[in-house]
């Protein structure tokens, strides 16, 4: 046998011995750095940045947040064989792209991909996502992933893109910019524009927009408002003056715990014919952000954490559309205009009134469906430490369970005036309904 045929075959077995017990090193140390989670989590939050930047309303950015999760969770959850396509589950979402047989995929590339893709198209402010993403490629390409496997990975995560995006076209929602304005009622009882800005009403036809897992906006409908009055001995008046009380006697924790939920997009300012809006995270961005925190602290991998991303997505975004529903049937009075107009004229509320009607509370409504959501994923009783309005000037808040979150989220509305106690008691049930619908419809593991 001559010598290099000797070598050659030296090699083979040398290799197929080591690829028995230790592994064979075959050229792809790049997976490591490539597949790290902290890429979709860091794109989740360049998102969520420009989502805050461009000041969409509570239920766009819910939108937002559940198409770029569909597709970062249907380009990668091949990295998991447990995982299942949404494909079929979802509402009018059909056949996806599916990769080659046979050939070479990363797959949380892909994911990354995907869901910046999607994302770029729904938000304004491209050019400085855009930014985000040539660092962030940059960095990947670094780390010496095959061309082929690039390239393939990259169109993979493009073609699930197009076609969530193309999903997403279907779902009303452009047809609705065009829908006609609120029209402001005369009656005693119906919200009305609220000080400082005298905002337009948000989003009333969001009832219009097509549910992902329920059935009809109005699947969920909440029991009535109490009936409106303005005798001090009706139920009405007295929840007025729960309010009014509250915020006027308000203590310190109750004051730190409204303004750690406050989440509000909405929060202008006015000084004599200047206007500007202190730009803030939104109530689903707070819970996709806790999914985030939630996810790094577990190592979820990125198919686990675009899993985790798409179900509390998915639940904020019926929740809203559930909720807005409500909002736009009862359309009633928010405390700060009942208490100005029957209380006191010159009472204000700790937190900044939002420009759509009160009940139900919205946030509490989400609150409670992304609760179930997370719950289901990561159990009962999950310890965690909540930073997401650090960035806002706010400290980190602890909580023993996302229920218990989810109950301070809601309590939050009473305390900083803007909410009756009913919106929120009806709100977070409401939302809990609608989280546990949403768990036993969809399913995302075999």
């Amino acid at each position: 046998m001559n010598r290099r045929l000797y070598n050659s075959l030296v090699t083979i077995l040398s290799c197929s011995a080591a690829l028995i017990l230790f592994g064979c090193k075959d050229n792809h140390e790049w997976v490591a750095k490539v597949e790290q989670p902290k890429y979709l989590h860091n794109t989740m939050k360049a998102i969520t940045d420009r989502i805050v930047f461009d000041i969409f309303s509570p239920p766009v950015a819910s939108r937002i947040y559940t198409y770029t999760t569909v597709s970062a969770y249907e380009a990668g959850r091949f990295s998991d064989s447990t995982l299942v396509s949404l494909s079929g589950q979802l509402t009018g979402l059909g056949k996806l792209p599916q990769p080659e047989t046979g050939k070479e995929y990363s797959f949380p590339l892909a994911s990354v991909q995907a869901m910046y893709k999607t994302g770029r198209t729904l938000i304004f402010s491209e050019d400085v996502l855009q930014q985000y993403y040539d660092q962030m490629t940059q960095e990947l390409k670094s780390s010496g992933i095959p061309d082929e496997v690039w390239d393939r990975s990259i169109a993979f995560g493009d073609s699930v893109s197009a076609a969530v995006l193309k999903w997403a076209s279907k779902d009303n929602y452009k047809q609705s910019r065009s829908f006609p304005k609120y029209t402001i009622s005369n009656d005693d009882y119906s919200w009305k524009p609220t000080p400082p800005a005298y905002m337009d009403a948000v989003e009333p036809h969001w009832n219009k927009i097509r549910p992902f897992a329920m059935d009809s906006a109005a699947q969920f409908k909440p029991v009535p408002p109490v009936p409106f009055s303005t005798d001090k001995n009706s139920d009405f008046y007295k929840y007025a003056r729960e309010v009014f009380d509250i915020r006027n006697n308000i203590s310190p924790e109750q004051k730190a715990i409204a303004s750690f939920w406050d989440c509000n997009p909405f929060m202008m300012n006015v000084n004599g014919h200047v206007m500007f809006a202190n730009k803030k995270i939104s109530p689903g961005g707070h819970w996709i952000n806790i999914t985030a925190q939630v996810c790094r602290t577990q190592n979820s991998s990125t198919a686990r954490s675009a899993e985790a991303y798409v179900r509390v997505a998915v639940s904020l975004a019926d929740a809203f559309i559930s909720c807005w529903d409500e909002k736009y049937r009862s359309k009633l009075i928010r405390p700060e205009t009942y208490i100005n107009q029957y209380i006191d004229p010159n009472w204000v509320p700790i937190l900044q009134t939002p420009p759509f009607p009160e009940y139900t509370s919205g946030h509490s409504t989400i609150s409670g469906s992304a609760s179930v959501a997370l719950t289901d994923l990561f159990g009962d009783n999950f310890a965690f430490s909540d930073s997401t309005e650090t960035e806002f000037g706010l400290p980190v808040r602890s909580f023993t369970s996302f229920a218990q979150a989810a109950d301070e989220a809601s309590v939050s509305r009473l305390y900083g005036g803007i909410h009756y106690r009913p919106a929120l008691n009806e709100g977070i049930a409401n939302g809990r309904k609608i989280g546990r619908f949403i768990g036993d419809r969809i399913k995302t593991r075999k």
